[in-house]
């Protein structure tokens, strides 16, 4: 790998993928806070202050913020996730410094104006009203609360309407200034961009930065459940799940193949026995996500409602089976995906600095391509039929749904089918 890394006296991580034969880098900021690092008071405010980190700071309004950028021809932009934040630009080579000089002075000198962040939230309540309209988007949220109820991995990103318009500009930097410290910050670029340069500037950008106390999010505790919601929608949607593995954890690879082997494209056992032979549905597909101390392995699915009673079952034999019989060709089919989106995924530097950041996140360190293609290689057909038993069978499913589901089964009846 080209990659370079160094530790300020501040806990800031910096890393650079050099690669010299572009014109053009990608850069960000990645912090450790998400939506579950919200307090009960906080819900949604991470993604507001995501949105208010452009509206002007003590040296620059949110149009010259965006002028100062798309003036070299570059492009900001943010997002929010359940664990982690990230603010990023693309830029030409000789432009990295200018977006570093922009990137540390959001995250540092905003000044959260209240009439900014009367606009910006109404701005959310209408993104908030949008992702309720649509049921693809919803009932992973529905999946999520029921998996984990009563605690902040639980709750949406985007907050509620109510928690959103609750939130002033105080709320907002004392939750920034919990948070956003520098052993839980990651400044990663890749592209043609000078590890030394952006050090130099790091280091004097973001020279005060308060360096550690971050307080550790609330431990995950998967639970299961179900959340219905009855609409009026042509199509149902259905997410069901279980608990999955953490990123740190034994069978997390293990379970991302089993995840690919049974949803991960056209040829996966979902898609070629329940779209394919059945005709039940146009979309299903399966996932697993990790988190830090957690994760959710899950399959989702689309389909009229009267369709919606065969289809559950059908998806339940499918994960039986896997539990039963899990050929070596798979496993290679799988393997053989997993490299070419790896070295895909190197052609590319805004995922060049997206990955290196969330693996010193995640991991502590940069992880080479090679090893995580040989921990996949290391993973055997026995091993994913093992995970599958443990993640089906041994613990409480999860159930989401949307539309018109009367004919959808409980989760009691889910759980008892695959235990048969």
């Amino acid at each position: 790998m080209s990659v370079e890394s160094t530790t300020l006296d501040n806990g800031m991580v910096i890393l650079t993928d050099h690669m010299s034969h572009l014109e053009s880098a990608s850069l960000g900021v990645w912090v450790k806070a998400g939506a579950r690092s919200e307090r009960k008071t906080e819900h949604g405010i991470s993604h507001l202050l995501e949105h208010m980190a452009f509206k002007g700071t003590s040296s620059r309004n949110a149009l010259q913020i965006a002028e100062a950028i798309e003036n070299v021809g570059g492009d900001l932009n943010a997002a929010t996730s359940i664990e982690h934040t990230g603010y990023f630009a693309r830029v030409l080579k000789e432009d990295v410094v200018l977006a570093a000089d922009i990137l540390a002075d959001i995250l540092q000198n905003s000044l959260f104006d209240e009439d900014e962040l009367v606009r910006e939230k109404q701005v959310i309540v209408q993104e908030i009203g949008a992702a309720r309209d649509n049921p693809d988007d919803q009932v992973f949220d529905l999946f999520q609360e029921a998996a984990f109820p009563r605690q902040p991995i639980g709750r949406t990103i985007l907050g509620t309407a109510d928690s959103v318009r609750e939130v002033n500009s105080d709320t907002i930097r004392k939750y920034m200034k919990r948070n956003y410290v520098g052993d839980h910050m990651v400044l990663a670029a890749a592209g043609n961009v000078s590890h030394d340069e952006l050090v130099d500037v790091a280091r004097e950008r973001f020279a005060e930065l308060k360096p550690n106390g971050a307080p550790a999010p609330q431990r995950a505790a998967y639970e299961g459940g179900q959340e219905r919601l009855v609409s009026d929608h042509e199509q149902a949607h259905i997410v069901v799940g279980f608990e999955g593995r953490a990123y740190n954890a034994d069978g997390f690879y293990a379970a991302q193949v089993l995840a690919s082997i049974l949803g991960g494209g056209m040829s996966s056992r979902l898609f070629q026995e329940i779209r394919e032979k059945r005709g039940l549905c146009y979309s299903v597909y399966s996932f697993h996500w990790a988190f830090a101390d957690s994760g959710v392995f899950g399959v989702a699915a689309a389909t009229g409602e009267s369709e919606v009673a065969e289809l559950v079952p059908v998806v339940l034999d499918e994960l039986k089976r896997a539990t039963e019989s899990i050929t070596e060709d798979e496993v290679i089919r799988v393997r053989n995906q997993i490299r070419a989106g790896l070295l895909m995924s190197l052609e590319s530097p805004s995922a060049r600095a997206g990955q290196l950041a969330r693996q010193q996140i995640l991991w502590g360190r940069p992880i080479p391509m090679q090893e995580t293609v040989d921990r996949i290689n290391a993973i055997t057909a026995r091993r994913v039929q093992d995970i599958a038993e443990q993640i089906f069978t041994q613990g409480a499913p999860t159930l989401a749904g949307i539309g018109p589901i009367g004919n959808l089964a409980d989760v009691q009846a889910i759980g008892e089918h695959l235990k048969r």
